[in-house]
């Protein structure tokens, strides 16, 4: 029954071309008749630099100044205390994708305007779309070993505030298309090439989702490099897989089970505040029976949805055993919502060694700090499956991920002018998959104009190019800069936690110096500002008012059991399909005609198997990336029978489901 004291958020966002400028403006007003402060509680991208923040209050306009967190806090208790204005921003010490904006000492009648500003690398999806999140949804946080952020909510319908967002997209490729979860206004050009592009929010936005934006551009796979000039004064800083699961996943499992070689070996999870195991070893090897008992299990496995404990899984998975030279796969599914977030990245760094983790965020509010970090501290690679997207192509495009080849010595080489070096502030990479990019951040130093021949060459051992050729392009802000403090200021805290002791007060200083330089904020500095024009004092004591966030999200409709899944459920962990009436139902026949039509010096598991393989080209082609694995296990398995006569028993399916699938698309 409280009045709300934020009126609206208005947000707009700059993309050029990888990376995106985020400018959010939140308007407040208080309409009560005594003085209060706001606290608003609400999530930002986990890897997102903040870099600004400012308050205008009348004709009055504050920039904030970043300072040491507790020193922040302390001048902003002490301005309230005198009666001043002022407002602090500052991260969560849950987790980096979770900030609190305070706005303190809002008169009767008072409005102010918050202005905050982030800079972050957007991220590429498995069709090649870069992906831009705003998260509208703060879903709560458990944490096992103590209170979580406090946050106050109500249901999406009842928000008081409104949203009105807008993008602008640039690049030096063709913008092809921009989708989103949400209802756009039509795209608009901006110029004949169609390289700058426009799109709004459509009116009417319900705090129900993720604002969720995906980029196309022509030619995006294309290698290239962003050289952005400073100021002259600047300094130089066999395979073993392991699903952990919450149980609402049961399709892409059976995809995954479906799609896995034989002999590997793996085991599957499943966690809520407590956690079970398929198997009691921590993992097994895949055959028919193993997988048939998997199966079983899952259906009759029931995550505790009281909690999400990710962490206790993890510590007995690390605690087991592995074989040498054979890392084990990870494959983390969950809605993302844990409240020792650092804790569990903690660990999964300090197995990275021997696991390699792939991350999967479920439904809207996942904690993008804790799915990007499985993915990154885990050497693995990070998917959001939101709305109605088909999770099993993202799934499987992450297990063809785990089954390549590892790469092994990466190196980069730098060619540049005499009297200029480069200084790298990222971490080391030590994994590239196909499809996946991998951004490096480095400080060149010396006198060189940014238009004179700059170089580099990226050398792979294990790969399929040794030497990758880079396009160079300029830009004269400071957005590479302040993605580049970001990183290093990751790297510095990654630092002082692996050396906990007497370096680490020095690490943290290290931070705090480089947050306030870059401007950028990290987890030991926060954004304080002080309106010190103030008139007369507020009087009376501040009322608390906490301003919501959404409390329901939309629970996404789970499609219908399609044939397709119908048909993976009926294939054996070998790769082939029996002849029987389930088989004929999915391919729209009768058992007789099925039976009727096979050649008959084939065997009847070959005649199925092929006829399972040509419905599959047939008629799913736009689902190949959900099914290709478990094809080629397919074609493989037919292969190894040296069956006669496949191409007449490939013209009969043909001939029988009424397609033209060639034997060679098959890979028979």
């Amino acid at each position: 029954k409280e009045s709300f004291p934020l009126k609206s958020v208005e947000v707009e966002l700059q993309v050029k071309d990888h990376v995106a400028t985020v400018i959010s403006t939140l308007n407040y007003q208080n309409k009560e008749d005594k003085p209060i402060e706001a606290l608003f509680v609400f999530p930002l991208p986990g890897d997102a630099a903040v870099c600004h923040f400012s308050a205008d209050i009348g004709q009055t306009h504050i920039v904030a100044e970043l300072k040491e967190k507790q020193q922040a806090r302390e001048e902003y208790d002490d301005a309230l205390s005198s009666g001043q204005q002022a407002f602090l921003l500052e991260e969560s010490e849950q987790s980096p994708d979770i900030f609190s904006l305070s706005v303190g000492s809002l008169p009767p009648g008072e409005s102010a305007s918050i202005r905050l500003q982030y800079v972050i690398e957007l991220a590429v999806e498995a069709d090649g779309a870069l992906r831009f999140c705003l998260p509208a949804v703060l879903n709560p946080r458990y944490q096992p070993q103590g209170p979580g952020v406090p946050v106050s909510s109500v249901p999406a319908s009842e928000i008081p505030y409104s949203l009105s967002f807008s993008a602008r997209v640039s690049s030096p490729r063709p913008v092809s298309k921009v989708e989103s979860s949400c209802s756009l206004e039509p795209l608009q050009y901006l110029n004949t090439d169609h390289t700058e592009a426009a799109v709004k929010l459509a009116a009417g936005h319900k705090f129900d989702r993720d604002v969720e934006l995906l980029i196309y551009y022509k030619d995006a796979h294309q290698p290239s490099a962003v050289v952005e000039a400073g100021q002259d004064s600047a300094k130089p800083g066999e395979r073993k897989l392991v699903f952990v699961v919450f149980i609402q996943c049961s399709d892409t499992l059976l995809l995954l089970l479906k799609s896995l070689p034989m002999g590997c070996y793996f085991n599957i999870y499943g966690f809520g505040s407590r956690y079970d195991q398929i198997f009691p070893s921590v993992s097994v090897e895949y055959n028919e029976k193993s997988m048939e008992e998997a199966l079983k299990k899952v259906k009759v496995m029931q995550a505790d949805l009281g909690g999400t404990e990710i962490l206790q899984p993890l510590q007995h998975i690390y605690s087991q055993p592995c074989i040498s030279n054979q890392p084990r796969q990870l494959f983390v599914f969950t809605d993302g919502e844990v409240g020792n977030t650092k804790e569990v990245l903690d660990l999964v760094r300090k197995n990275a060694g021997s696991h390699r983790c792939f991350s999967f965020g479920i439904g809207e509010g996942a904690s993008s700090a804790l799915i990007n970090g499985l993915a990154q501290e885990g050497r693995g690679h990070a998917q959001f499956i939101t709305g109605s997207d088909r999770m099993q192509a993202k799934v499987m495009q992450s297990l063809k991920f785990a089954l390549q080849p590892v790469v092994k010595d990466i190196s980069v080489t730098w060619d540049l002018p005499k009297r200029v070096s480069a200084t790298v502030l990222s971490p080391p990479i030590t994994t590239i998959f196909q499809g996946q990019r991998s951004l490096i951040y480095a400080q060149l130093c010396g006198k060189v104009l940014v238009r004179s021949p700059l170089g580099f060459v990226l050398q792979l051992v294990s790969f399929f190019h040794p030497h990758v050729p880079f396009s160079f392009s300029s830009v004269y802000r400071l957005t590479v800069h302040r993605l580049a403090a970001r990183c290093l200021i990751c790297s510095l805290e990654f630092k002082k936690k692996e050396n906990r002791g007497k370096s680490d007060k020095d690490m943290k200083r290290k931070v705090v110096k480089l947050s306030v330089q870059s401007g950028v904020s990290s987890h030991h500095t926060a954004f304080i500002a002080v309106n010190k024009d103030n008139g007369d004092a507020v009087q009376g004591p501040l009322v608390r008012r906490n301003v919501p966030t959404p409390g329901e999200s939309a629970v996404p409709e789970q499609p219908r059991r399609d044939p397709l899944l119908q048909l993976v459920s009926l294939q054996k962990a070998s790769g082939c399909w029996l002849l029987d009436a389930a088989l004929a139902s999915v391919l729209g026949k009768t058992s007789e005609e099925v039976e009727k039509s096979k050649t008959a010096e084939v065997s009847s598991e070959v005649w199925a198997t092929i006829l399972a393989l040509i419905w599959l080209h047939g008629f799913k082609m736009e689902a190949k990336d959900e099914w290709e694995l478990l094809a080629v296990k397919a074609a493989s398995w037919v292969q190894a029978q040296n069956a006669p006569c496949v191409k007449d028993c490939v013209a009969a399916a043909n001939a029988l489901l009424c397609c033209r699938v060639k034997k060679k698309a098959l890979k028979l």
